[in-house]
């Protein structure tokens, strides 16, 4: 059952040109299924030993028991997502004649909003490294930049290497592969910013001359989402922002600020690496919500929802 597993996952990564992140949550999903099935057994007794052994009624008694575990309704939405998608697969391919996910019900999930932090929180992310001097907050001053005006995911930005910076023309190559690739133009401070850390912060991390990852940790490794995280955790605490502030609420707080200034939709879509616009539109809602107040070159200014 698992050789059907990594073939679904292998497709999508070809042809769908799925993230890593996506195809490690459904490798995730769907190893939970398979753990399920092992140890499933059917009213008369019978094991689910073959894929075309599942019927309707073991893929319902499959989202009871994500459900009997307390799964939050968006997780169980996800899951349900995964093993409809992947015997949808086992259909197309013939390897099933009936499939047992048709009927399968996903729970309603109420979409939540981004949280976001003001500008004038995110002047203060940005400020806190420059406290000190040292080739890690030099590091940390260059990823905080590179992570704001940019609004690349956190998945983009520790996947950056040195490759990707063109010096001479300020532009950055971000993305996930395939056609989620994209330019990203830097702003001269910025580029300013990464100029420093290449010249002095990177040269003081790296162990091995031939490591290719733009962003270092203290091992001279890769920098990982996790260190990503932590660096972002501690500059926080340390100005005293209120809730919690992750990678992903710089790119948040980007998007909105973005249209703020009176980008359209279809720029902040471009600028994000969006697929589709629908995903785009939640940052509309937002600002459709409440007027929001900026402080651009020193000015105040009020952008009424509209």
């Amino acid at each position: 059952m698992q050789e059907e597993i990594q073939q679904y996952l292998s497709l999508l990564a070809a042809e769908a040109d799925a993230s890593e992140n996506t195809i490690s949550a459904y490798r995730n999903d769907l190893g939970q299924l398979a753990l399920f099935l092992r140890h499933y057994q059917s009213t008369d007794g019978r094991l689910v030993t073959r894929w075309q052994d599942v019927t309707a009624v073991v893929a319902q008694d499959y989202v009871f028991a994500l459900r009997s575990r307390g799964y939050a309704s968006s997780t169980v939405a996800r899951k349900v997502a995964a093993v409809k998608s992947f015997f949808d697969f086992l259909t197309e391919q013939g390897w099933i004649v009936d499939d047992p996910a048709a009927l399968l019900e996903s729970p309603k999930v109420k979409k939540q909003l981004p949280r976001t932090i003001s500008y004038e929180e995110v002047e203060r992310l940005l400020a806190a490294p420059r406290r000190q001097l040292s080739p890690q907050t030099i590091r940390d001053s260059a990823l905080l930049e590179t992570l704001y005006a940019t609004g690349v995911r956190v998945s983009e930005l520790v996947n950056l290497d040195l490759g990707d910076l063109d010096g001479a023309t300020g532009q950055l190559v971000c993305g996930e592969g395939g056609k989620r690739r994209r330019v990203a133009q830097l702003s001269p401070d910025v580029q300013e910013s990464l100029q420093r850390y290449l010249a002095e912060g990177r040269p003081a991390l790296v162990v091995h001359a031939d490591e290719p990852a733009l962003f270092l940790n203290h091992r001279g490794q890769r920098l990982t989402r996790q260190g990503l995280w932590l660096i972002i955790k501690r500059y926080v605490k340390e100005i005293g922002i209120l809730g919690p502030v992750t990678p992903h609420t710089l790119r948040h707080s980007f998007a909105t600020h973005l249209l703020n200034t009176g980008a359209g939709l279809r720029e902040v879509q471009k600028r994000l690496g969006h697929a589709s616009l629908s995903t785009t539109q939640v940052y509309k809602q937002m600002n459709d919500e409440a007027a929001v107040s900026l402080v651009i070159d020193g000015q105040p200014v009020q952008f009424d929802a509209d």
